[in-house]
């Protein structure tokens, strides 16, 4: 397991943007696209290279290029889609699937109301949501890809309490996560303090 806090300038910026309660849906939700995309950077950084001759205007050479590694942007509903517009600016030919899911308050047991990924498992999928709390949903909606065929998992969010990384990383050890913050904890009704407040309920501006 890697944990990745992405602490570059542009990104902490943009997050206390994103933190302050003044900051309007509008504002949050274009902030939200502009950190995944500069996070997006960071997540992508190990993918594989190889060269092709091309002709520059004054020369040939040996040029790099993704080694054609296809990609899956999964955001866990609802969240987890404002942080997809980020992402396709930056790596545009990618795939999006859709992973809907909820909790029983009785059994406690995740319940999936959508699920669609495309059909080649031979792809890295990037789950994105940009609140990692309890970990609960985080974890399920791994096992889920987990059992439908996909082995190449990264997750990518932008604030997580301590609690809910412990539970993903002792759950699924291999999956890398990239943070923007590792905040202070829960409050009791499981909200990430000191956090964003309902990341949801600020994109679509329901609150």
């Amino acid at each position: 397991m890697a944990i990745h806090i992405i602490d570059h300038p542009l990104v902490q910026h943009k997050l206390s943007l994103m933190r302050n309660k003044e900051t309007s849906t509008m504002k949050f939700r274009e902030l939200l696209q502009e950190i995944s995309m500069l996070m997006g950077y960071e997540v992508t950084r190990d993918m594989p290279i190889t060269y092709e001759e091309i002709e520059t205007p004054l020369m040939p050479m040996n040029a790099p290029k993704i080694a054609g590694k296809k990609v899956v942007i999964a955001p866990i509903l609802r969240a987890g889609l404002g942080m997809v517009e980020g992402m396709l600016r930056l790596i545009p030919s990618a795939r999006v699937g859709h992973i809907g899911l909820y909790r029983d308050e009785e059994t406690c047991t995740p319940v999936f109301y959508y699920y669609k990924m495309p059909k080649d498992k031979d792809r890295l999928v990037i789950l994105v949501d940009p609140m990692l709390a309890t970990g609960g949903s985080a974890c399920d909606a791994i096992s889920r890809l987990k059992k439908d065929g996909f082995k190449d998992i990264k997750m990518m969010g932008l604030v997580a309490s301590p609690q809910g990384l412990k539970t993903v990383m002792d759950q699924h050890p291999d999956v890398e996560i990239y943070l923007a913050s590792l905040d202070e904890g829960l409050n009791e009704r499981n909200y990430i303090l000191p956090g964003l407040g309902d990341a949801g309920d600020r994109i679509f501006g329901t609150k």
